[in-house]
């Protein structure tokens, strides 16, 4: 089954920056999209930013452009997403999903076929 493990969030202040990863496993030569999203407290979960299976392609959410970056490196099955200017209202669980065999990503949780477990990123004075 495959398998996609977050790792990077942690407590930082608001301005700063953090570098999420990705790791996907348990596939060998399928292509797939990649979407991160985030979810807060007493809040629904939301598309933040995806990529397609090439990396040729990305979309943002309007809160977080101009500050997140995605990208990706195939060839070690990792999905970054680099975020400065952090905002205490960045604060939430970020995931990421795949959806395999998909070329191009989408914000749409129904999109996807596997989770992450999420990474609690913090962003407070």
């Amino acid at each position: 089954q495959l398998q996609l493990v977050e790792s990077g969030g942690g407590l930082v202040q608001p301005g700063g920056s953090l570098r999420l990863s990705c790791t996907a496993s348990g596939f060998t030569s399928d292509y797939y999209a990649i979407g991160w999203f985030r979810q807060a407290p007493g809040k629904e979960r939301e598309g933040v930013s995806c990529i397609s299976s090439s990396g040729d392609s990305t979309n943002y959410a309007d809160f977080v452009k101009g500050r997140f970056t995605i990208s990706r490196h195939n060839a070690k099955n990792t999905v970054y997403l680099q975020m400065n200017s952090l905002k205490p209202e960045d604060t939430a669980v970020y995931y990421c999903a795949s959806r395999l065999r998909r070329k191009y990503c989408s914000n749409y949780v129904s999109f996807y076929d596997y989770w992450g477990q999420g990474t609690q990123v913090t962003v407070s004075s």
